[in-house]
């Protein structure tokens, strides 16, 4: 297996202050935290705890209200153009055009990117994620574990440094959902690439995951890996630990 070396020296993320409102909303309210380089971080919490927020801010989808980002190295709201392209996000939630082929969905991410030698990176990414007989197919018409798997090649046709996954494995059953996790770990190993996740499949943090941030009302509620956590909290599994969290009436930030 060929390792490629990241080159960088520092955190892959680090945030300080992050805070957005919307109106009289506050989404997220003033998290501070750092992920470092070839990790995978998990980032849980209930709907509506700030997860998608933060992630979008971290990818510079939303401008924070306040607060500093830095992600590879890059100021995020002065710099952002030199971060972009070493990052790459997946969610089965956010469609591609329905009308086109999983080919040229691809392509098309492939020249944002400025991906050299576009075709064969395609060939690649379809020959492992099982999409070969797919290509040609209007991505509309796949079932929702097929577009989960062409999410995954969109977010990975740069060969990322940094991989931003919103539920990896949704739609997926669970042998092929096994499977993904597989690769994912092959994937940071080989790359030494950093992931980050927003998971509510706890088996699934608990295997992927170096570290475990909780979310709750915009905050930071606790941190540690998933051993820790549920020693911490003197639970059997990480779902239990989510649930005595989500369920607690007030969140204390750390």
């Amino acid at each position: 297996m060929n390792v490629i070396e990241s080159g960088l020296d520092g955190p892959a993320i680090r945030v300080a202050g992050l805070t957005k409102r919307f109106g009289n909303v506050v989404a997220v309210d003033g998290v501070s935290f750092a992920v470092d380089a070839g990790s995978t971080v998990a980032l849980l919490g209930a709907n509506g705890a700030g997860k998608t927020t933060t992630l979008s801010m971290i990818l510079g989808l939303l401008l924070p209200t306040g607060g500093a980002i830095e992600v590879l190295g890059c100021d995020m709201l002065a710099a952002r153009h030199r971060a972009l392209w070493r990052m790459n996000f997946s969610s089965p939630y956010v469609d591609l055009p329905q009308r086109l082929t999983v080919r040229e969905n691809l392509s098309i991410y492939a020249k944002l990117y400025g991906v050299r030698e576009p075709k064969g990176r395609i060939a690649t990414l379809a020959d492992e994620l099982g999409l070969t007989a797919l290509l040609k197919r209007p991505t509309g018409r796949l079932s929702a574990g097929q577009k989960t798997r062409v999410a995954l090649a969109k977010a990975l046709i740069n060969d990322p440094e940094l991989l931003l996954l919103d539920e990896p494995t949704a739609s997926l059953d669970p042998d092929t959902a096994d499977w993904m996790r597989g690769y994912l770990e092959g994937y940071r190993a080989r790359r030494r690439a950093t992931i980050v996740l927003a998971s509510h499949n706890m088996s699934e943090v608990e295997r992927l995951c170096d570290d475990v941030l909780m979310m709750k009302q915009g905050r930071i509620v606790d941190r540690g890996s998933p051993m820790h956590l549920i020693a911490r909290y003197g639970r059997t599994n990480l779902e239990e630990v989510f649930l005595h969290i989500a369920r607690s009436d007030q969140a204390q930030a750390v």
